[in-house]
């Protein structure tokens, strides 16, 4: 076996730079007529040349599953066709962040389309929390609700979707969060992820799961003449919905999430959503969408209103067909966002002051908590911070009663979703749950170093000897970063969990001509040895290695990771690169 080039960088993370196999390589350029540098990142990534075909151009037609064979397909279908024959009523009930928004604007866009109208009911965050609350199933139900669908929440509420059957609500749950080993009381529970499911899509998000469903109940909906005297709704046009779920939360794009990705980013290019056109206007957004923009640009701004706003705004934003109340929609959204970095930002300084006060970089765990911490924004720090750190992170706001709303982060192979179940049956917490690599979770001041001791012993034995290895997918020359080099990279898109943009390691550069850019942000310029220049950016550098390196005047020469960019912006063709790191020579 080849040496592995194992580096440690300026921050002290650890990189690797797989060895390749030429002739896997050569056989996979030559078969599926591709750049033999692509052929090289696919092969690294141990996609096969039987995988690669599909890989590269993921269709729903291959991956995409008959519904049926979820159980509790037929309740749902049954019950959802009584509901529409009797023009019962219906709301559909979401969680508050992007996936929550985008599967309730899929339903919604739906049964519109089918002639019938629904309502979306989203809790607001800081009064009602994550998920089903019986002062608001009461009030749906004082208001004519009939039937519920619980979009992205559900499958946990035992004492709430009780209460709903008694008071006479039909519920229906449509969910990816890892069930317990009993199931709440509902007409169905349409989920990959509870414990007696043994479907392979597991890692689909609610949005997707709906979608998945949809095209059955779609499909028996055709056989029932339903579509006769109307047209039937184009399922294909919610793609771009289910994409943005899928991306904002993070689930990995692999097989059917791949396809929903390649294919609704097509639709997003469309624009016939009018509130995602909305968002991509004031967003600044004119160029072709990618996941990148899906992530980073998109779902903040629907997540704003959740986190620090109006919880409802962005599920009525993706459904909405008035141009003029997308516009306002939108723009509020938009503040909402730059809201939310400023407290983002100061919640942030804090959880990072007691981690090195305390001494708690040490633990397996890192678990900061803090009074009167907006919870709008614990998620976002604790990614932070599991960025920052390479472990899983936990953030806490406890409120003026003692009680603490928590949100955490993990790292692949540390299944924090179902260490907070067993917390919760250990009775350290009143509630929680959450996926493997994410998970929330609500806990008692008072039960708060218990629940300490707890996550730390119950996650050790998954982080001994974690040493996370990030890898790079090739050394490359500065000047072979070239437009036409972008151009064939472009062919691995889209990107996301579990197949990240490509980051390559370039040598022998030094820094020139950097100031800063905006917040903690800044821009540069590398030069080789022989004097060949780029366009730099790096960002989040405060306090960090890298703001010491990039405006130092030593002009060292480092090996640098980076990322490609194909700079648009004014009509340009320009490659820059964007900076993560430094190793020393």
């Amino acid at each position: 076996m080849a040496e592995k080039i194992f580096m440690i960088s300026v921050n002290q993370k650890r990189y690797e730079i797989k060895e390749g196999d030429l002739r896997l390589e050569q056989a996979l350029s030559q078969n599926h007529d591709i750049p033999l540098e692509i052929a090289s990142i696919l092969i690294k990534r141990d996609i096969s040349c039987d995988e690669a075909e599909d890989f590269l151009n993921p269709t729903l037609k291959r991956y995409l599953l008959d519904p049926v064979h979820l159980k509790d397909f037929q309740k749902a279908v049954d019950r959802l066709y009584e509901a529409l024959m009797h023009k019962e009523k219906i709301v559909i009930y979401g969680d508050y962040d992007v996936d929550g928004a985008t599967s309730s604007a899929v339903w919604k866009r739906y049964l519109n389309a089918c002639g019938v109208g629904c309502d979306i009911f989203i809790p607001r965050r800081l009064e009602e929390g994550y998920g089903p609350n019986k002062e608001a199933l009461l009030e749906l139900k004082n208001k004519g609700a009939q039937v519920v669908i619980f979009v992205d929440c559900g499958t946990t509420a035992f004492d709430e979707l009780s209460y709903a059957k008694e008071i006479g609500l039909d519920c229906l749950i449509f969910d990816h969060h890892a069930g317990a080993t009993t199931l709440p009381e509902a007409v169905s529970i349409i989920n990959p992820n509870r414990l007696d499911e043994d479907s392979p899509l597991t890692y689909l998000c609610a949005a997707g799961v709906s979608f998945v469903f949809l095209t059955g109940l779609n499909r028996f909906l055709r056989q029932k003449g339903w579509f006769e005297k109307i047209p039937e709704p184009n399922l294909l046009s919610l793609l771009d919905l289910v994409a943005l779920g899928t991306v904002c939360d993070v689930m990995p794009l692999k097989n059917l999430n791949r396809a929903f990705v390649k294919q609704g980013l097509k639709i997003m290019k469309q624009r016939h959503n009018i509130g995602l056109r909305a968002l991509c206007d004031v967003s600044g957004l004119d160029s072709t969408p990618s996941s990148y923009h899906l992530g980073f640009v998109l779902g903040p701004r629907v997540n704003a209103g959740g986190r620090v706003g109006e919880s409802h705004l962005g599920s009525l934003l993706l459904s909405t067909n008035d141009p003029s109340c997308a516009q306002e929609i939108a723009k509020k959204l938009n503040h909402y966002n730059e809201e939310r970095k400023t407290i983002e930002h100061q919640v942030l300084e804090e959880s990072l002051n007691q981690i090195f006060l305390k001494n708690l970089e040490k633990d397996p765990v890192l678990l900061v908590q803090g009074n009167g911490w907006h919870p709008g924004v614990i998620g976002i720090v604790a990614s932070r911070l599991k960025e920052k750190f390479k472990k899983p992170a936990c953030v806490i706001a406890f409120d003026e009663h003692g009680i603490g709303k928590g949100s955490g982060r993990s790292v692949t192979g540390v299944h924090l979703g179902m260490c907070m179940h067993k917390a919760v049956h250990h009775k350290l917490l009143l509630h929680g749950g959450g996926h493997e690599m994410a998970a929330g979770f609500t806990v008692l001041k008072d039960s708060f170093e218990a629940f300490y001791d707890f996550v730390q012993q119950d996650l050790k034995d998954s982080l001994e000897g974690y040493k996370p290895i990030e890898y790079l997918d090739a050394v490359l020359s500065l000047q072979g970063l070239n437009p036409n080099f972008l151009e064939k990279l472009s062919l691995l898109e889209p990107y996301g969990a579990g197949h990240p943009s490509p980051r390559f390691l370039v040598q022998n550069c030094r820094v020139e001509n950097a100031f800063p850019m905006g917040e903690g942000h800044a821009r540069f310029e590398l030069k080789t040895l022989d004097n060949f220049t780029i366009k730099a950016v790096s960002f989040r550098l405060t306090e960090t290695p890298l703001e010491t390196v990039i405006f130092s005047r030593e002009k060292k020469l480092y090996d640098v990771v980076v990322q490609p960019k194909l700079d648009t912006f004014g009509g340009r063709n320009a490659v820059q690169v964007i900076v993560e790191d430094f190793i020393e020579m």
